[in-house]
């Protein structure tokens, strides 16, 4: 892997992972028109972005990681469970799903669902929930359960804990904090769970590459979450919702 592919890779991991448009998808389309081959050394790269990112949500939330938010995080831990064992019962078929037609096709039903989600949207914030850390247990595995459908590629992570979050009843605020506080334990999981499976490719990598990918999915992705939130501030999801769905046919087009 070059040096540029490299910074194009972390860019696109640390940009895409808190937003609602499936960083995965992003990933495996890129590294499509890059050339670059799944091999074990690439998926330990993939690895080591995927930390830095967790790394910008301790770093935007450090108040959040503290003993006095622990009634906060048995809520974020309940709304990780639904995901955590169907992904490890289902494993092996969630792998045969990767490909760039089913990419696709979730990334335009997820937009289609965010276009919908935002039509019927409360528009009275004086009805929704705006302090993450009021969630209730109900709420937290309600969203748990839909954070499961992000077990497809191209659905994103982030959109499937979103869209839940805001149909239990919070605001577009809280809906994407709570998810990105729900992506420290997703993806710690994730990663600690590849690092076991591939700690030997580690030897096999160019250290530059790994920490200059390190490096650039950090910086994006600690930016991009403030970013985000200032976004929410005056706009919907709607932008997100069509960027989706042209995506996805565009995307249909270029490889059927």
């Amino acid at each position: 892997m070059e040096i540029l592919s490299s910074i194009i890779l972390g860019t696109i991991e640390g940009f895409t992972e808190f937003l609602p448009i499936s960083s995965t998808g992003h990933l495996i389309v890129a590294s499509e028109f890059l050339g670059i081959k799944q091999t074990n050394v690439t998926k330990a790269f993939e690895v080591i972005i995927q930390f830095s990112a967790i790394l910008a949500v301790i770093f935007n939330y450090k108040d959040k990681f503290t003993l006095q938010k622990i009634d906060l995080w048995k809520k974020v831990f309940i709304a990780f469970l639904p995901i955590a064992i169907i992904g490890f019962i289902f494993s092996h078929q969630i792998k045969e799903l990767f490909s760039i037609n089913i990419v696709a096709v979730m990334f335009i039903i997820g937009g289609i669902i965010f276009l919908v989600v935002e039509k019927f949207f409360i528009k009275d914030e004086t009805k929704l929930l705006g302090n993450v850390e009021n969630i209730t247990i109900k709420q937290s595995l309600v969203i748990g359960f839909t954070q499961i459908f992000a077990l497809i590629p191209g659905t994103s992570r982030a959109g499937s804990t979103i869209i839940g979050a805001l149909l239990v009843g919070l605001s577009r605020k809280a809906s994407a904090e709570f998810s990105f506080l729900l992506a420290f334990p997703v993806m710690s999981a994730v990663t600690v769970h590849d690092i076991l499976k591939h700690y030997k490719e580690f030897d096999g990598a160019n250290l530059l590459n790994l920490s200059i990918g390190f490096s650039v999915s950090f910086i994006v992705a600690y930016l991009t979450i403030k970013l985000f939130l200032k976004f929410l501030e005056k706009f919907t999801f709607v932008a997100f919702g069509i960027y989706r769905i042209i995506f996805g046919l565009v995307l249909l087009l270029l490889f059927n």
